[in-house]
């Protein structure tokens, strides 16, 4: 084999393994204070700026866990009387993990996109075990 060869190889070898490792290491990187998708009971009256009886809401039921496990795991802590949280998201230095990572902020801009009217300023409004919820981001310090 020729060295021009072998040395093109091995750095095509080189980049390949620097792009898996892009795509798989970020999901480890930690620093800054955790973010949770928090599930927040709301009490009879008013979401936002509009009556739980005229509100519109996303049903809890049809989300998949598979797609929105923060939602899932936020929902399924939450009872009647306390609001759930998910497991813990941190967003990494630079940025960099938000581009190759799932998190809590994709979860809530995937429903205000899909749901628009049941947006509520920075959450959604979420039905789950016929209970009203207020899913939104929140950051523990």
């Amino acid at each position: 084999m020729r060295t021009v060869t072998r040395n093109f190889l091995l750095g095509v070898g080189v980049v390949v393994v620097l792009l898996l490792a892009l795509g798989a290491l970020p999901g480890y990187l930690r620093s800054g204070d955790p973010y949770y998708l928090t599930a927040a009971p709301v009490e009879n009256g008013t979401v936002g700026n509009a009556s739980v009886a005229n509100a519109s809401v996303v049903d809890g039921a049809n989300l998949s866990e598979q797609r929105y496990p923060y939602t899932a795991a936020a929902l399924d802590n939450a009872t009647n009387a306390t609001a759930g949280q998910s497991s813990a998201y941190y967003r990494g230095p630079v940025g960099l993990k938000g581009a190759f990572t799932h998190s809590p902020f994709d979860e809530v801009d995937a429903l205000t996109q899909q749901y628009p009217a049941a947006t509520d300023a920075d959450g959604v409004r979420v039905v789950h075990d016929g209970t009203l919820y207020r899913l939104a981001v929140t950051q523990s310090v």
